[in-house]
């Protein structure tokens, strides 16, 4: 099983550990597609301080959170830390990577990627220092992150989602830069958290509810090999699922899980 993530856009803190090397990340077919966005994020952010408004348009932050450009400034230098640690916010708080006992830890570094408009995509114990960079982005040079980072994906991430389940929890900005095609999209499942009296996405409780199910699958040790699998486990743990099987071969499937409560 492959879960796919959107990263938080808050994160915590690099810390004080060995600085970045990107050689060392999962992936590396993805390293090239990695440096160039390094390179230009490092370069935009550096630049005099007085005069970094053109950075902050960029990137999308407003004047509160321009020291967010002298973290993307030190990213080669900054201490890392595991994705895992780095990434925070309601889903990460809800999938609770450090609670979980040691056999589910093992089972989320296999199955848990992080997609990011700066690394494309890495695993939760990749190393890597904090920053900001999400895949809307259009950098100067380099354009529409999503579209950067479709070729190396789509090199790349088939290997990766192996013959298993590919459950998709990413936002549709992180979905931008890769889109399962083929058999691979025929075991893959996308999956909404819908309020069921509404059936309205409520961004806080969809979060939290991605988190708690990434969770219970781990928890359980359960790797369902598809969809319809998915759909049995996700039932038998406790969740209201709907499904909506694809009308053609080569598409993936849609799960809506109904929340009764905002929590």
């Amino acid at each position: 099983m492959l879960v796919l993530l959107p990263p938080s856009e808050g994160k915590a803190s690099s810390g004080r550990g060995a600085p970045l090397k990107p050689e060392s990340l999962s992936l590396p077919g993805l390293t090239a597609a990695r440096e160039a966005v390094l390179d230009e994020l490092v370069e935009l952010c550096a630049g005099d301080p007085s005069q970094n408004d053109k950075a902050r348009e960029v990137l999308g932050l407003s004047e509160g959170l321009r020291g967010e450009l002298a973290k993307n400034a030190e990213l080669r230098t900054a201490g890392a830390r595991p994705a895992g640690e780095i990434y925070t916010g309601v889903l990460y708080d809800a999938l609770g990577l450090a609670s979980l006992d040691a056999a589910a830890k093992k089972r989320a570094a296999r199955s848990l990627l992080v997609f990011s408009g700066l690394w494309g995509a890495v695993r939760v114990t990749d190393r890597i220092p904090s920053y900001r960079c999400s895949m809307n982005v259009r950098l100067p040079g380099l354009g529409a992150l999503g579209a950067h980072w479709r070729a190396p994906m789509a090199a790349v991430l088939p290997e990766a989602a192996g013959d298993g389940l590919v459950l998709d929890l990413r936002s549709a900005a992180y979905a931008a830069a890769w889109k399962p095609k083929g058999e691979v999209a025929g075991r893959t499942a996308t999956v909404r958290v819908l309020h069921a009296p509404t059936r309205k996405v409520v961004s806080h409780f969809n979060k939290a509810t991605k988190g708690r199910i990434v969770r219970s699958l781990l928890t359980a040790g359960i790797a369902p090999k598809g969809p319809a699998e998915l759909v049995e486990a996700l039932r038998e743990l406790g969740y209201v699922v709907e499904v909506r099987e694809p009308a053609r071969a080569g598409s993936a499937w849609t799960l809506d899980v109904l929340v009764d409560e905002v929590h």
